[in-house]
């Protein structure tokens, strides 16, 4: 994630100046109780009343430059920031490698805020400390005080960590933020910030993204490494684009971006939640865990300006969020593809073709904040009114996608009939995300790409094309490396299931041996099923496979990777981007 502060990095400010200067009275509370609290309680208790008052005073008095979150990245007299790493390794690797970051920070550091205890990093490696002998915690105390800046213990530091960094780029330099839409659910959140932001230059706003597609102003995105990047990366690229003069700023909260507190300080006002399934469950220990992470987007706790909820009614747990967002008081409105249910936006019918779809769109827009359930209906539309609204995007998912960008950026205006009025006039405009059902010229056939890498998202683009399909329906897709393994064979039952012919293929393999993961995705097939499968483990040639056997009526979608411009081979990223590999594929065999 670029940014252009440097020009202020190197100007000099104390904790006690940004607890005077913040506007947040929250922030002003933490920093004053840090600073009390700033030596910690094993230490303390070998410090007299006066060298610990002077070593709080000091801290407070200290001058830094900015902060910092990687040890390699720390210049002289930063603020290190050492968190609690989230991989997947022991804790006693863990301990190793952050007592390793402390001690070569401490060099260079003004002084460091430490998410982990400092005393149990220099005593021992497991973090266990309750067996730790009295001699080696005062041996590590004795390292403590030895190391060349203070260290504070703030376990808590997540909890204002975006506020305090948000605090010292406004100090150098205050310019006003722009306003924040936020999306989170497994599927369809590069989409949705996308329209969104879309939609909102469309109506004069200046906007930009931040997701998986890429960070910046619409027309000018830098790819990104992470979907939610770390708390400095993301309120850094908030202040860029206030510099910018950006007005709206629309972003994907991923579930890790959320459970690790990556988005605090956020000033988010409306959060959209699209939908949950199966992913991400080698981190979150099961789907209750992943669903409670989404949840966190609409509790005003986390994101006090939060003022409208955005959730789609048709999710399985919907109602997760909306209790969530009801407990906030936050103005809620719902979306659905069922005409029956008492949305507040509903797509009444929906006539797709391979050009796009229209939509008429039944709406009843309220400041409600009453209760809403996942079994509303109501046959009764009388207080509703209907739009027709005609969208270049395809798939069925793509409705309910443009239904819930359509609330967004209602939400973000004043007058609502207007702003309805206005917006479906302008839809007819906008683009898709790149990688996102996206159609690669042909002379003859039909030739998608898309990004999706789930069992439902695969699903869904599946029984969205088949209905234009007069041939035969073609999916090439496989798996992701060092991820859940559970998925494989579920990502091969929904290809089967929705397509007439699959290719198997490698995804991003990582470190795994790409025959594996294939082997893992046939797990349960049956004999009619495999005549139908065609394994390929090289993507390229799965491709040109694919488009040498497609018939003239045939589509052909290939699914995974979407916006991605590369393959990850081995700790290596390797050139591939499906688009530009299919387009070449299409020359070659005279069909493009």
């Amino acid at each position: 994630m670029t940014v252009s502060t440097s020009s202020l990095n190197r100007t000099t400010v104390t904790l006690q100046q940004l607890a005077e200067s913040s506007n947040k009275h929250s922030l002003q509370q933490t920093l004053t109780a840090m600073i009390a609290a700033s030596v910690q309680p094993p230490l303390a208790q070998t410090l007299s009343t006066q060298t610990r008052r002077n070593q709080q005073e000091s801290i407070a008095a200290i001058p830094f430059h900015q902060f910092c979150l990687d040890s390699r990245q720390l210049k002289k007299n930063d603020v290190f920031v050492l968190l609690k790493s989230q991989a997947l390794q022991s804790q006693t690797l863990h301990s190793q490698k952050s007592r390793d970051y402390l001690i070569q920070a401490a060099n260079s550091a003004a002084f460091v805020f430490s998410e982990v205890d400092p005393i149990a990093l220099l005593t021992t490696a497991d973090m266990n400390t309750s067996s730790l002998a009295d001699d080696s915690q005062s041996f590590a105390q004795q390292q403590l005080i030895a190391l060349p800046c203070p260290v504070l213990y703030v376990p808590n530091i997540r909890d204002f960590l975006g506020d305090l960094i948000q605090a010292h780029l406004q100090y150098q330099q205050p310019v006003t933020l722009p306003a924040v839409v936020a999306v989170t659910g497994t599927n369809g959140k590069t989409t949705i910030s996308q329209l969104v932001a879309q939609l909102a230059q469309l109506m004069g706003m200046s906007s930009a993204v931040m997701g998986t597609a890429g960070n910046g102003k619409l027309g000018a995105l830098v790819q990104a490494s992470h979907t939610t990047g770390d708390a400095l990366a993301v309120q850094q690229f908030l202040y860029q684009m206030g510099q910018e003069n950006v007005d709206l700023l629309a972003l994907e909260a991923s579930s890790h971006g959320l459970d690790q507190q990556r988005l605090q300080g956020m000033p988010v006002s409306v959060a959209i939640y699209t939908n949950l399934s199966r992913d991400h469950l080698d981190y979150h220990a099961d789907m209750a865990e992943y669903a409670a992470a989404k949840a966190k987007l609409f509790d005003k706790t986390h994101f006090p300006e939060l003022t409208h909820a955005i959730i789609n009614l048709d999710d399985e747990h919907a109602q997760i969020m909306l209790d969530m967002a009801h407990t906030s008081a936050l103005t809620v409105w719902t979306y659905s593809l069922n005409p029956t249910k008492n949305a507040t936006f509903v797509a009444a019918t929906i006539n797709p073709s391979l050009q796009g779809v229209e939509i008429a769109v039944r709406y009843n827009v309220s400041n409600n904040t009453g209760d809403v359930h996942l079994d509303s209906t109501d046959s009764n539309h009388d207080q509703t009114n209907t739009i027709t609204v005609v969208s270049p995007l395809l798939g069925r998912f793509n409705v309910a996608n443009l239904l819930a960008a359509i609330a967004a950026t209602v939400a973000l205006g004043s007058d609502i009939d207007h702003d309805i009025k206005r917006i479906a006039a302008v839809v007819p405009q906008l683009q898709g995300a790149v990688g996102r059902m996206q159609r690669v010229p042909s002379n003859e056939g039909c030739f998608i790409v898309d990004y999706a890498h789930t069992p439902d998202a695969l699903q869904q683009v599946l029984a969205s094309l088949k209905t234009h399909c007069d041939g035969q329906l073609w999916a090439v897709f496989g798996c992701g490396g060092d991820r859940d393994a559970g998925k494989r064979p579920l990502m091969a039952q929904a290809g089967l299931a929705g397509a007439d012919q699959i290719i198997l293929t490698a995804d991003n393999p990582r470190t795994e041996d790409p025959n594996m993961i294939l082997q893992d995705m046939q797990a349960g097939m049956s004999a009619e099923q495999y005549q139908r499968t065609h394994i390929e483990p090289a993507r390229q040639k799965a491709i040109e496979y694919a488009v040498q056997q497609a018939a003239a009526a045939d589509i052909v979608v290939i699914a995974g990777k979407g916006h991605e411009t590369y393959q990850e081979i081995n700790n290596v990223r390797y050139d591939f981007d499906d688009s530009v590999v299919l387009q070449n594929a299409l020359q070659q065999a005279g069909r493009a």
